[in-house]
Order: C-alpha cells, then sequence, then structure tokens
C-alpha cells in the first residue's frame, strides 16, 4: 500500500465501519455510518485506544459510507472508503448485486429491453440496470491511486460479464 495511514486507525474503522447494517431500502440508511462510528467510539474508548485517534476514527467511519455522502479527509478514510466501495466491484459486486436485488423483488433484467434502450434505467427493477445507474461511477469516486488501479481492473471484468450476459440472453 502506497498511501500513508496510521494503521490502528485503520484496522479499528474497518472492523467497525459497518457495525450498525441497516438494509439498502431503510429510511435512515444513511444514518448507518454514523451510528457505526459512535458505536466504535464508545466501545474503543472503553478499551483504552488512544483517545488522540478517536475522532480520526470516527471520521473514517463516518465517511465510508455512499450513502452518507461524506467527503474522507484522512487517509485513513479515504482508505476506507476506497476498501468498502471496491467491495461493490468485480465478482463479488456482482454477486451482491443480484442477491439484494432479489431480495428487494427486483428481476435479473427488463426481457422485452435488457439494454435499456427504449426505456429509463430502474436499478430498483433490475439488477442488471444496477451496473450502469451506480457500480460504473463507483471507480469515479476512488481516493487513492491503489483504489483507482484495483476499480479500474474490476470495472472492465463487470464489464465484461455485462456484455456476456446481454450476449447471451440475446
Amino acid at each position: 500500500m502506497d498511501e500513508a495511514a496510521d494503521l490502528d486507525i485503520l484496522a479499528a474503522a474497518a472492523y467497525f465501519h459497518d457495525a450498525v447494517n441497516l438494509p439498502k431500502d431503510a429510511p435512515d440508511r444513511a444514518t448507518a455510518s454514523r451510528q457505526s462510528a459512535d458505536l466504535a467510539v464508545a466501545e474503543l474508548a472503553a478499551m483504552g485506544f488512544p483517545p488522540a485517534k478517536l475522532a480520526a476514527l470516527h471520521h473514517a467511519i463516518l465517511a465510508h459510507s455512499f450513502s452518507a455522502n461524506i467527503p474522507p479527509e484522512t487517509p485513513e478514510a479515504k482508505i476506507l472508503q476506497d476498501a468498502d466501495r471496491l467491495e461493490a466491484l468485480g465478482a463479488i459486486g456482482i454477486a451482491r448485486m443480484f442477491l439484494i436485488s432479489g431480495q428487494m423483488g427486483g428481476g435479473l433484467f427488463d426481457a422485452a429491453d435488457p439494454m435499456a434502450l427504449n426505456r429509463p434505467l430502474d436499478d430498483r427493477r433490475y439488477a442488471l440496470d444496477h451496473i450502469a445507474v451506480k457500480l460504473t461511477r463507483i471507480a469515479e469516486t476512488m481516493q487513492t491511486a491503489t483504489g483507482r488501479a484495483i476499480a479500474a481492473e474490476r470495472l472492465e471484468w463487470m464489464e465484461s460479464f455485462r456484455t456476456r450476459l446481454l450476449s447471451e440472453i440475446g
């Protein structure tokens, strides 16, 4: 890792970043990172985590969330945000995309117009639309050089998967 970061803060933030995990369609979804950050600070302070590092820990957890839309300001926050978003890309991202779409009652794709040539993209109804609606944009939000490199490779794989899927469904 080329990015310099305090590994105590980063490791603790990684451990606690999704301690409070709300469903994707929950009305208070955007508050999950704040709840996780508050929980992390309370738990780690009680365990003797260095007090001088608690604010940076809180910020890293708070800023990691796509839903919260808080810009990361520290190296730890930038790395954690990249790592969290990278999880949505590539093979794991595709698997999660289909799983969550199914859990929310969505279909795999619109059989009449899978490429959305004559309809608006709707990733609430069709999992395949989620690649264009959100996942391709995630690569543009990477904060670190390492994150950008990994995102580019995973996005290329996802686009290849999408192309292959579209060719198979005709």
